[in-house]
C-alpha cells in the first residue's frame, strides 16, 4: 500500500481519537461531580514510505517525506568517458598484447591523427553498440581497420572504415556502383559490421575474441582452426589456436588500444575529449542533388561534405539511391528548409548533346567522363546503337571536376600524380592479357606496390587500353660538372604499340604531336597517305617510347 492511501485509511481513527478527546475536555469543565482526568494523545499513526516521495497530500495535509534516493550519475561530457563505461571484454595481460600496446605508446601522434578522425563518427558508433548491448571495445575496431580514414582502400579490396571486401558488402545490404560504394557509408557500413559481428558472435556462441577474429580472416578460417584444435585435443579459445600472421595481431591491437583509452595518462598519451552530442544528423534528400549545390545549402565546405558522406564516389548523390545526406547537426535544419524549396528538376545539371558523325557512345561516355550505363540510363537506352543527330542528355557536375576534391576520380588523380622519391614515372598501356604480376616483373616493381601507385588493390581487373603509373628506379649518375638545373637522364627506352582510335577533328599532325611521333612513322605503320584525310572512328596503330609518356 502506497503510504498516500494508507494516511487516507488511518485518518477516520485519527479523527475519531481527536473528537472523544475534545469531548472528555468538555465533560471537565461543565461537571463538578467528578475530578478532572488527564487523557493521554491517542499516538499518531506512523508513516512508511515504501517508495520514497517529495510529499504526501491528503485532505488539504502536506506531510514532507525526505526521498533518500540517490540522483543518477551525470552522463558523461566526453565520448571516450561513455566509451570506458561500456568496456566488457575481458582484461588481459599477456606477451602479444603488450607488444601492441608498446607500439602505441611509442606514437602518441598516431592517436592524435585517429582522434582527429574519428571525430564526426565517434558519437553515433557508441550509440549504436549501446543499443545493441555489444561490447564498448568494438566501437575502436576502426583504429585497427582503417585508422577510421574513411576512403581507405586495402590491397585486399576492402574499404570503408569498416573495411569490407566486396562480397561481405554486398551479403549485407552495401550496394556498389558507379555513383555509390556502401562500403564507404559511415551510416551504413556501421550497421551492416554490427549486424556481421553480432551474427558471428552468435556462430562463435558468445566468444567476442572468436568472433573479432572472424571478422578479420572470415568464419571459415577460424572454424577450421577451432576443428583442428579439437581434434587435437587442445584448447579452443583464441589465444590457443593457429590463426594467419595477421589474424594473430589483430585481436591483440583491438585490446592494446582499449587500455590505451582506458588509461590514457598511464601510457603519457593524451587522447583530446570528444563532445559527447550527435555531430550529424540524417537528411532525406528524395532525389539525386549535385554535392557542391548540396555543400552550399548546408553552408559548410564541399570536403566537409564528403567526409561525412564518403560512399559518393562522383559529384552528385546516386540516382537510384540512397537518397539522404549526413549533414552537421547545427547545419541540419536550414539544409531542410531550403532543400524543400528547391525542386527536383534544379538539383542538377544537364546537358544536351547532338550526335556527330562518328561518335559512338563510349565516345560520348568518355568525353563527359560518365560511365556507358550512366548515358544509356539517362538516355533510356536499353542498346549501344545511337544515331547522327540524335539528341542526348547528360548530367554533368555544376563546378568544374577539380572542385570536387574527394571525388573517387579526383583522389584516384592525386595519387597517380603523388611523386615516389628516387623513382621516375612511366605510363603503362594494358594490353589484352594483361595482369598485375606480369606487369610488375616486366618493369621490376613489387605487385602490391604497383596496385597501390595506380589506387588499385591487386586483385582487381585490369581493362585493355587502361593506363597505369609505374614509378621505376632511375639511375643516378654523380657529376660534380652538372648543373643542378640539368635534365635527369632518363631510363632506356621502353616501345609499346598503341591501338588508337581517330576522333573528330583529329589530324596527323595532332596524333604525332601527342604521341611525341613523326608523321612519317604514322604513315609508315599504317601504309597511308600524307594527303589522305583521317575518318572518325578508324584505327591506327602506333609505336610509342612509353617513357616519354610521363609528363
Amino acid at each position: 500500500m502506497s503510504p498516500r492511501i494508507r494516511l487516507r485509511a488511518t485518518m477516520p481513527r485519527v479523527m475519531s481519537l481527536m473528537a472523544a478527546s475534545l469531548l472528555l475536555s468538555a465533560c471537565t469543565t461543565t461537571s463538578t461531580q467528578k475530578p478532572t482526568v488527564a487523557v493521554k494523545p491517542a499516538p499518531q499513526p506512523e508513516l512508511v514510505a515504501e517508495t520514497p516521495v517529495k510529499e504526501i497530500v491528503s485532505n488539504d495535509i502536506i506531510i514532507p517525506v525526505e526521498n533518500n534516493t540517490p540522483a543518477p550519475p551525470p552522463a558523461p561530457i566526453d565520448v571516450w568517458a561513455r566509451l570506458r563505461n561500456n568496456y566488457s571484454l575481458p582484461v588481459l595481460e599477456n606477451a602479444r598484447i603488450k607488444r601492441e600496446v608498446d607500439w602505441y605508446a611509442r606514437h602518441p601522434k598516431y592517436m592524435d591523427r585517429v582522434n582527429e578522425r574519428a571525430s564526426p563518427y565517434m558519437h553515433y558508433i557508441i550509440s549504436e553498440i549501446e543499443k545493441r548491448g555489444m561490447p564498448g571495445e568494438i566501437a575502436l575496431l576502426p583504429i585497427v581497420e582503417s585508422a577510421f580514414q574513411p576512403f581507405a582502400y586495402s590491397h585486399g579490396r576492402a574499404a570503408g572504415i569498416w573495411q569490407f571486401i566486396p562480397g561481405t558488402g554486398r551479403r549485407y545490404g552495401l550496394k556498389q556502383n558507379w555513383w555509390y560504394d556502401g562500403r564507404r557509408d559511415v551510416y551504413a557500413s556501421t550497421q551492416a559490421a554490427l549486424n556481421y559481428l553480432q551474427r558471428l558472435n552468435k556462430i562463435f556462441d558468445g566468444d567476442w575474441m572468436l568472433a573479432l577474429a572472424a571478422y578479420n580472416s572470415g568464419e571459415g578460417t577460424v572454424l577450421k582452426a577451432v576443428r583442428r584444435n579439437k581434434k587435437r585435443g587442445k584448447p579452443t579459445h583464441f589465444w590457443a589456436l593457429h590463426l594467419p600472421k595477421e589474424t594473430r595481431s589483430y585481436v591483440p591491437r583491438l585490446l592494446a588500444i582499449a587500455k590505451i583509452v582506458g588509461n590514457p595518462a598511464h601510457y603519457n598519451i593524451n587522447i583530446a575529449e570528444l563532445e559527447n552530442t550527435p555531430y550529424f544528423r540524417r537528411v532525406d534528400t528524395q532525389s539525386q542533388i549535385d554535392l557542391a549545390l548540396a555543400a552550399e545549402m548546408a553552408d559548410i565546405s564541399l570536403d566537409e561534405l564528403y567526409k561525412l558522406n564518403p560512399g559518393f564516389n562522383r559529384w552528385a548523390t546516386a540516382p537510384k539511391g540512397p537518397h539522404h545526406l549526413l549533414i552537421p547537426v547545427d547545419k541540419a535544419d536550414a539544409f531542410e528548409t531550403k532543400l524543400a524549396s528547391l525542386p527536383s528538376s534544379e538539383r542538377m545539371r544537364w546537358k544536351h548533346h547532338k550526335v556527330k558523325s562518328g561518335e559512338t557512345l563510349s565516345h560520348i561516355a568518355d568525353k563527359y567522363r560518365i560511365s556507358l550505363s550512366l548515358l544509356k540510363d539517362s538516355n533510356k537506352l536499353r542498346r549501344n546503337m545511337i544515331r547522327v543527330g540524335q539528341n542526348l542528355v547528360i548530367p554533368v557536375a555544376a563546378k568544374s571536376a577539380r572542385t570536387y576534391r574527394l571525388s573517387e576520380a579526383q583522389r584516384k588523380q592525386k595519387i597517380l600524380n603523388s611523386p615516389k622519391s628516387g623513382r621516375f614515372k612511366i605510363i603503362h598501356t594494358v594490353k589484352a592479357g594483361d595482369n598485375f604480376w606480369d606487369i610488375s616483373r616486366k618493369y621490376k616493381v613489387g605487385v602490391r606496390a604497383l596496385a597501390k601507385w595506380n589506387a588499385m588493390a591487386p586483385r582487381d581487373v585490369l581493362q585493355r587500353g587502361q593506363k597505369l603509373v609505374v614509378w621505376t628506379k632511375v639511375a643516378q649518375r654523380a657529376t660534380s660538372s652538372r648543373s643542378r638545373h640539368a635534365p635527369v637522364p632518363r631510363s632506356k627506352a621502353i616501345m609499346q604499340r598503341i591501338n588508337y582510335v581517330v576522333r573528330r577533328g583529329d589530324s596527323l599532325a595532332r596524333i604525332a604531336s601527342r604521341f611525341r611521333v613523326r608523321i612519317s612513322d604514322l604513315l609508315r605503320w599504317n601504309t597511308l597517305k600524307k594527303t589522305k584525310y583521317l575518318q572518325p572512328g578508324q584505327r591506327i596503330k602506333l609505336f610509342v617510347d612509353v617513357t616519354s609518356q610521363s609528363s
